[in-house]
């Protein structure tokens, strides 16, 4: 359970970077572009802890898929980046693929 936690750290740790990656304005601005930096070190940090537990296909999977949705709803809410239909049906896709993956896969730890 505690290299979920993990993942979900990392998970995290990498949509505030990606976030603030856009905040930071091409590294213009100091305070966003340190939070860019910690935030990947800390994602790669937590994400390097999971793979002593989790299979690194299903981790990265998990890791990806759901950075993806997750900076769609920051991109949506905070920065007001409309999504179309397709996109819309694209990310609902790739969460439908995490959720497949922890739910029926037996290559994925609980």
């Amino acid at each position: 359970m505690k290299y979920w936690l993990f993942l979900f750290a990392a998970i995290l740790s990498e949509v505030t970077a990606t976030s603030s990656l856009k905040a930071s304005a091409g590294f213009t601005k100091a305070i966003p572009s340190v939070i860019v930096v910690v935030g990947y070190a800390l994602s790669f940090y937590f994400l390097s802890l999971v793979l002593k537990a989790i299979p690194i296909g299903i981790a990265y999977a998990v890791w990806a898929g759901l950075g993806i949705v997750l900076l769609a709803l920051v991109g949506w809410v905070v920065f007001g980046q409309a999504l179309d239909t397709p996109a819309i049906i694209g990310i609902a896709l790739i969460l439908a693929g995490v959720i497949i993956m922890n739910v029926f896969s037996k290559t994925v730890a609980h």
